[in-house]
């Protein structure tokens, strides 16, 4: 019987250092670590702030997961890496890594696509995934819907964002705000409290001649003016911010069209499963509304545990071992970090 593959991932497309170590569908260990305090006080990520942030945790942070799982580097069968899209120097940092890893253990190398990634992660959570599937990716640089046939090959991308993805748009309303960075968790616990119809915010691309164009995309750039707008007239009128209900109607706003986007696009493709991952999948609004809408329609929704859902090792060490288990082409030890990755590949 042919044992299940051993992979070591590493994910450094961001702010964060992840490393995972998975066999088969079980993740053993799950080690990050994260520059995100260094980042706060800009209000955003820093690229040349993440690079260094990778190059001192690196090391210690491999060697955490090897320990925690109980391995050695001799041990693993493959090494995965995010080789794109991402930062540029953060992913030069992590392809780096994994390149210097494989060589010296002798090891075969799977640079793979960060965006498939995040669909992978969920077999850790529920097992293999059905195929088709449709995947609805939402974080802080993508809003993206997939049609995932194998995640093995290539995926057919549906739609994205023409302007701000969701989890840009949750940290720029949550600075208006005067919420902490990153802005998705303050945002969702502050909506607890506040009515989501409190507040008519814009959903964008939902109109008729919108849904002729661009059915499966995304824009939120017009919703985040919306916000700003309406703080900044409640402001000059001396007048108090209702944060709670600001976040409760603009979140509602976001989850209402990702979610209805995202179950249209399983209908029309007669698809009975959808996969969310990324970062605002952790939105406990998006998972209510989501799951909802799709038990109408008979559409199962899997979603990864929160920690699953924001960037990490395990993702990465999910894909490479369903492409090890596929006997799919290691890739070249001169592979480039891309950080424009285009959506259809998952392995270069």
């Amino acid at each position: 019987m042919k044992t299940e593959p051993l992979v070591l991932g590493i994910e450094t497309s961001c702010d964060e250092t992840g490393v995972g170590i998975v066999r088969g569908h079980t993740l053993l260990a799950d080690a990050v670590a994260s520059s995100v305090d260094e980042h706060a006080r800009f209000g955003g990520v820093v690229p040349e702030v993440a690079s260094r942030a990778h190059l001192e945790a690196m090391v210690p942070t491999v060697q955490r997961a090897l320990d925690t799982a109980g391995v050695t580097l001799a041990d693993v069968d493959a090494i995965a890496v995010t080789a794109g899209p991402g930062l540029a120097g953060a992913l030069l940092v992590g392809v780096a890594a994994a390149k210097a890893y494989a060589l010296a253990a002798d090891k075969p190398l799977y640079g793979v696509n960060h965006l498939a990634a995040h669909v992978a992660v969920d077999t850790l959570e529920h097992g293999p995934l059905p195929e088709p599937a449709i995947a609805l990716l939402v974080s802080g640089g993508h809003s993206s819907l997939l049609r995932v046939d194998d995640l093995a090959g290539e995926v057919e991308p549906l739609g994205s964002t023409i302007d701000d993805a969701a989890g840009e748009a949750f940290d720029k309303v949550a600075r208006l705000l005067g919420l902490p960075f990153p802005g998705g968790p303050p945002i969702d616990r502050e909506a607890r409290a506040g009515d989501p119809a409190a507040i008519s915010f814009p959903r964008g691309l939902t109109g008729p001649r919108d849904l002729e164009r661009h059915r499966f995309d995304f824009s939120f750039s017009g919703l985040k003016t919306a916000v700003a707008r309406w703080v900044e007239a409640r402001q000059r009128a001396g007048e108090p911010v209702p944060v709670a209900d600001v976040a409760a109607s603009f979140q509602e706003a976001v989850c209402d069209v990702l979610a209805a986007k995202a179950v249209d696009a399983c209908r029309t493709h007669g698809v009975e499963t959808l996969v969310i991952g990324g970062g605002v999948a952790a939105n406990s609004r998006l998972r209510a509304v989501a799951e909802e809408r799709a038990a109408k329609y008979g559409i199962t929704v899997r979603v990864p545990r929160p920690k699953l859902c924001t960037d990490n090792g395990a993702m990465v060490a999910a894909l490479g071992s369903h492409l090890v288990a596929a006997d799919a082409r290691p890739s070249a030890l001169d592979l480039p970090a891309d950080s424009a990755m285009p959506l259809t590949v998952v392995t270069v």
